[in-house]
C-alpha cells in the first residue's frame, strides 16, 4: 500500500515558548497564523532557601527537545511534512539568569529565576552607591534596582559560587538568559554554538542601555560584571544560526534550520497581539502579570512605578520601539501555590470551578506578595497575606479572592499606565494561559470597568516569536504589513456591575496591601550564612497559612 500524501501547506514556522512554569513548542502557517500542533511539558521549580528561586538548565534545555520531538511527532501524525517548517523563534521568561561552561556545555550553577529574592541585600548595598541627584542605573536602564534583574543575581553568583568565579578567572564562563542558553545549545553548544541575546531580554539585564542599545561600561563596572562573559547583542528578527539538533531527536528533519526570532515573553506576546502603534496595549495572564503599553520610537519614563523597557527591533535595520511596562510577581503562580503548598486544589484548571461555587470572596481579599511587590509599589518588604477571615470563610472563597488578586493588581498598573500615557485605555486586550478562566475574564472587566478583550488563541506569546522568526531577512515567509496581517477573532468580557461596587471593592484591596508591607525585617535568616539572606516570611503569614491549611483540610475531608 502506498505512503499517505504529506499534506500540503503554506510555510510553516515553529516557535519554543520557554515561561517560568512550563516549556512549549507550536508550529504556526504563516500565510494565516493558524496553530498547527504543540507540546507542553511542566517544568519543576527548585527552592532551596527561603526566598530563593532556582531551575535547572539541562531540564530546561532538555524539555525543549521534548517538545520539538513530541510537536514534530503529532505533525506526521496530522500527515504534515515537517520540511515546511522554515524558521523557528524563540520566546523566553527574562531576567532568569544563567552561567554555563563553554567547552563542556554544562551549567555552572542551576538558573536563578526572576522570582528570586536572595539578592536583597545585595541591592541594599548597592543602592547606597547611587548619587541621589544622578540615578544612572534607571536612566540608562529604565529600570529600578531590584532583585527582579539579571545584573544583580549575576553578581551574586560571580561573589559566592566558587566554580563560577574559577571558570571567568579561566575564560570559560559565559553569562545568558534563556534565550542565550537555548540559542547557544540549539545552534550546537559547545561545537560553534551562537552566544547571543536579543536587544528585549538585554534591556532586561540592568547591564545595557535602552537609548545607545549596547552593553554600558558604566553598568557592568557598577555591578562588577566582566563584559567577556556577555553574549553578543543582536535585533529580535534575524539568522542567529541554524539548528544542530541532539541525534537522539527523531525530529532530524529540523536540522539545518534557521533559528531567526527572539524576543523576551513580554515581548513576544506584544507583537503576538499586533501592538504596533503607539499608544496599543496587552496584559499577559502567565506566572506573573505583564501589561506593556508600546509607546513607538520614543522612550517614555514613568512617573507611577512602570518600567521603559524595549518593545521590539524587528530587523538589523529597523528602529527599535519602546514600551511602558506594569510588572506583577505573583498571577498564575498563586494558583499553583494554592494547588502545590495548600492542597486546596487538585489541578490548576479547578480553581474555576471553586470560585464559581460562590461567585464571592465574601469579604476576604488576598495579597499574594510572595517575592514583594513589584509595579506600582516596587517594595520588597511585602508578604503574602490573606485578610478578612471569619469561620465562614471557605477554600472557594479563598480561590476566589485569589483570582480577584489577579484582577486588583492589573488595575493598579492599568492606573498607572493611565496616568503616565494621559489617555486611558478604552479596552484591555489579554492572553495567556489564565485567560482560559471565564470567572477570571469577567472579574477582570468588572474590576477595570472597561471591556476584556481576548483573542480566539490566546498562544500570542509562541505566535509573536514565530511572526518575528518568520519575517527575518534571508527567510521572509511572513509579512508584518498590517494589512497582510490574519484578523484574529476576539471573544469580548463586558463588565457587568456597577463602578461603585467596583470602587468600594479596590479600595478595600489597597488598604490589605498597605497591611502588606514593612514585613521584611531584614534580619538574618536563621538557616542562611550569607550576609546576602534576608528573613522574608512574617509570623503573621505562617498563622494565616496555618488557618488556611486548617480550613482546606476541613473542607477537603469533606468535614464540616
Amino acid at each position: 500500500m502506498a505512503a499517505a500524501k504529506k499534506a500540503v501547506l503554506g510555510p510553516l514556522v515553529g516557535a519554543v515558548d520557554q515561561g517560568t512554569s512550563s516549556t512549549r513548542f507550536l508550529v504556526f502557517n504563516s500565510k494565516t497564523a493558524e496553530l498547527l500542533s504543540h507540546h507542553q511539558v511542566e517544568l519543576k521549580q527548585k527552592f532551596p532557601k527561603e526566598g530563593w528561586v532556582e531551575q535547572d538548565p539541562k531540564e530546561i534545555l532538555q524539555s525543549v527537545y521534548e517538545c520539538i520531538e513530541r510537536t514534530c511527532e503529532k505533525l506526521s501524525q496530522l500527515n504534515i511534512d515537517i520540511s515546511a517548517i522554515k524558521a523557528i523563534g524563540v520566546s523566553n521568561q527574562r531576567e532568569t539568569t544563567v552561567v554555563w561552561d563553554k567547552y563542556t556545555g554544562e551549567p555552572l550553577y542551576n538558573a536563578v529565576v526572576w522570582l528570586d529574592l536572595r539578592t536583597q541585600g545585595t541591592v541594599e548595598t548597592l543602592s547606597k552607591r547611587i548619587p541621589g541627584n544622578n540615578n544612572f542605573v534607571k536612566s540608562k536602564t529604565g529600570l529600578p534596582l531590584s532583585t527582579y534583574f539579571s545584573a544583580v543575581k549575576l553578581h551574586w553568583i560571580l561573589e559566592n559560587v566558587r566554580k563560577v568565579k574559577k571558570a571567568v578567572e579561566e575564560e570559560r564562563a559565559l553569562f545568558g538568559t534563556i534565550d542565550s542558553w537555548l540559542i547557544w545549545s540549539l545552534t550546537g553548544g559547545p561545537n560553534g554554538g551562537v552566544h547571543c541575546t536579543d536587544v528585549t531580554n538585554a534591556s532586561r539585564t540592568m547591564l545595557f542601555n535602552i537609548h545607545s542599545l549596547e552593553w554600558d561600561v558604566e553598568l557592568c563596572e557598577f555591578f562588577e560584571i566582566p563584559m567577556t562573559i556577555l553574549p553578543n547583542i543582536r535585533s529580535s528578527s534575524e539568522i542567529y544560526g541554524l539548528m544542530k539538533i541532539s541525534h537522539s531527536l527523531k525530529a532530524g528533519a529540523l536540522e539545518g534550520v534557521p533559528l531567526s526570532g527572539c524576543l523576551g515573553d513580554q515581548s513576544a506576546a506584544l507583537v503576538g497581539q499586533m501592538c504596533f502603534q503607539d499608544g496599543q496595549a496587552k496584559n499577559t495572564y502567565g506566572t506573573g502579570c505583564f501589561l506593556l503599553c508600546n509607546t513607538g520610537q520614543k522612550c517614555v519614563f514613568s512617573d507611577h512605578g512602570l518600567l521603559t523597557t524595549v518593545a521590539y527591533k524587528l530587523g538589523r535595520d529597523k528602529p527599535v520601539c519602546y514600551a511602558l511596562e506594569g510588572s506583577v510577581a505573583i498571577a498564575g503562580a498563586v494558583v499553583r501555590w494554592l494547588r502545590d503548598n495548600l492542597g486546596i486544589l487538585k489541578s490548576s484548571e479547578e480553581i474555576e470551578k471553586l470560585a464559581n461555587e460562590v461567585g464571592t470572596s465574601y469579604g476576604c481579599y488576598f495579597v499574594p506578595a510572595f517575592s514583594g511587590l513589584y509595579a506600582p509599589y516596587w517594595e520588597p518588604s511585602a508578604r503574602g497575606i490573606i485578610c478578612g477571615l471569619t469561620q465562614f470563610t471557605n477554600k472557594q472563597h479563598i480561590a476566589f479572592a485569589a483570582l480577584e488578586a489577579v484582577c486588583f493588581q492589573t488595575r493598579e498598573i492599568l492606573d498607572a499606565m493611565n496616568k503616565d500615557c494621559g489617555i486611558p485605555l478604552s479596552h484591555l486586550q489579554v492572553d495567556g494561559g489564565m485567560t482560559n478562566n471565564k470567572i477570571l475574564m469577567q472579574l477582570q472587566a468588572d474590576i477595570l470597568c472597561i471591556p476584556v478583550v481576548k483573542p480566539s488563541m490566546p498562544e500570542t506569546t509562541a505566535l509573536g516569536a514565530a511572526m518575528a522568526a518568520g519575517a527575518a531577512e534571508g527567510v521572509g515567509v511572513w509579512s508584518l504589513d498590517p494589512e497582510d496581517l490574519s484578523a484574529v477573532t476576539m471573544e469580548r468580557f463586558e463588565p457587568q456591575i456597577n463602578e461603585e461596587e467596583s470602587e468600594f471593592r479596590y479600595a478595600t484591596w489597597k488598604k490589605a496591601v498597605q497591611k502588606s508591607m514593612g514585613w521584611a525585617t531584614g534580619q538574618p535568616s536563621a538557616n542562611a550564612g550569607d550576609p546576602n539572606i534576608f528573613c522574608s516570611v512574617p509570623l503573621g503569614f505562617f498563622i494565616v497559612t496555618s488557618m488556611v491549611m486548617l480550613i482546606g483540610a476541613r473542607y477537603i475531608s469533606g468535614v464540616p
